[in-house]
């Protein structure tokens, strides 16, 4: 193998780790976020279990006057 091929391997070699930490960066956040996100999720959820757990619809249907009326 001689030495330019030699370089050019290393070099590309170079690239190719910076682009797997860069992509391990970009993972490592997703992953945060979208923990983040799962938890508000369940926390809606439990809310809307409850609300409807309780009896309160809060949807008017029809023609239903808004219950200040």
């Amino acid at each position: 193998m001689n030495e330019d091929h030699k370089t050019s391997v290393e070099t590309r070699i170079a690239h190719l780790e910076r682009m797997v930490d860069d992509l391990s960066d970009v993972i490592a956040r997703q992953d945060s976020e979208l923990r983040l996100v799962m938890r508000k999720l369940q926390v809606l959820a439990e809310r809307e279990a409850e609300r409807e757990a309780s009896g309160a619809s809060g949807v008017m249907l029809g023609n239903e006057k808004p219950p200040h009326w």
